[in-house]
């Protein structure tokens, strides 16, 4: 298997055990070991891989880190491990920054099993810096976030590499979390300056901030609409290059007819098929509520001219709900029953989808839990 295979083996496990792991060393035992050993590195190895390696800082003897990975017999990662969905934040890092000052290590890892956070000294020399270049979510991960870890694997570990591309990241990752703020609740200081050439003469006040902070945060949302609407008909053409990176919208017309279910409402021409704010935003909202069963990245959209479909790991045969939102002053959306038959129900809003938690959990379930059947011999075995 390819590196991201075994990451995706992992990543299942783990969304399938995660309750069940309670403590730090569950963690360690059960997250953070199988992930050490996906990079390359033999766990088993003390010269590779040292457990509670000691770290002593000025009086504080003792000091121990969770997991050094070794070359050539010096430290070169840290790892720092907290239980599982511990929190991450500066806080709990204290050690980490207290190992890193005293080891030759270039870079330190703070984890939960779940989210690894990657530091290094890029403000000051041998000094952690309190925010990370680099973060990695075992459970939703792209081929992007797989390529930038692949470089602290045993096979392409390059200190300087990793350093001429770490700042790069930081700062993007910076920007895009900007970015993601701007989209919902865009700033004054954002807002003054995209209207600046837009008021002419008029002052800006608190009408028209007002005003245009709504203009502005509609004109992201049709903006990003637009986007996935050209990504869509792009990938209808064979021969049509992606413009923008991949996005977890299914956008494929010829699967539908893999289930009847599917075939009553599928378009006759799917470049009238638009991706609206609203469909995006359900269908992100789908994906949170269900985020604690599957991985965010197993939950796909495929839009049609009447509903647009979720579904699980983009098969028509697992359908999870439709948005029927072409009426946008009448909110709809269509769930499943166990025969497949869909139902459907009025929405006031998009938060009301909230309200049909319970339904959503049950089909992605339905899809995820084995199914025990009775043998010749009496004994069940997972179907």
């Amino acid at each position: 298997m390819d590196f991201i295979d075994h990451l995706r083996v992992l990543s299942n496990r783990i969304a399938n055990t995660r309750d069940m792991i309670q403590t730090e060393e569950a963690t360690k035992n059960a997250m953070v070991m199988p992930f050490i050993q996906i990079l390359g590195y033999n766990v088993f190895d003390p010269m590779e891989v040292t457990p509670e390696l000691n770290a002593d800082v000025g009086m504080k003897k003792g000091e121990k880190v969770d997991y050094a990975i070794l070359r050539d017999g010096k430290p070169i990662m840290l790892f720092e491990c907290k239980k599982s969905g511990g929190s991450l934040s500066t806080d709990h890092a204290g050690q980490l920054f207290r190992y890193f000052h005293v080891t030759d290590a270039r870079f330190g890892v703070l984890t939960n099993g779940l989210i690894y956070r990657f530091f290094t000294d890029l403000e000051k020399p041998n000094k952690m810096d309190e925010k990370p270049f680099f973060e990695f979510n075992i459970l939703d991960f792209n081929e992007r976030d797989v390529e930038e870890l692949k470089k602290f694997a045993k096979p392409l570990f390059d200190v300087e590499n990793i350093l001429n591309t770490a700042t790069h990241l930081k700062y993007t990752r910076a920007i895009q979390t900007r970015l993601a703020e701007w989209l919902t609740q865009p700033s004054e200081d954002f807002v003054r300056l995209v209207s600046t050439d837009l008021l002419g003469s008029r002052k800006f006040t608190a009408s028209v901030k007002e005003q245009f902070t709504a203009i502005t945060r509609q004109a992201f949302e049709q903006l990003i609409g637009e986007k996935i609407n050209d990504r869509l008909k792009g990938a209808m053409s064979p021969e049509s290059p992606s413009l923008i990176d991949p996005l977890p919208v299914a956008p494929s017309a010829t699967a539908a007819t893999a289930a009847p279910a599917a075939t009553a409402d599928t378009p006759a021409k799917e470049a009238q098929v638009v991706t609206t704010a609203e469909e995006l935003e359900g269908f992100h909202i789908v994906r949170s509520i269900v985020r604690e069963l599957v991985a965010t990245r197993r939950v796909v959209m495929r839009d049609a001219q009447s509903y647009c479909a979720i579904l699980l790991d983009d098969n028509n045969r697992k359908p999870i709900c439709r948005l029927r939102f072409n009426n946008i002053q009448k909110l709809r959306i269509g769930l499943f029953n166990e025969t497949k038959d869909e139902e459907q129900f009025s929405l006031e809003s998009l938060d009301d989808i909230y309200n049909f938690a319970n339904q959503l959990r049950a089909a992605v379930a339905s899809y995820t839990t084995p199914v025990l059947v009775q043998t010749t011999g009496g004994s069940r075995a997972e179907a």
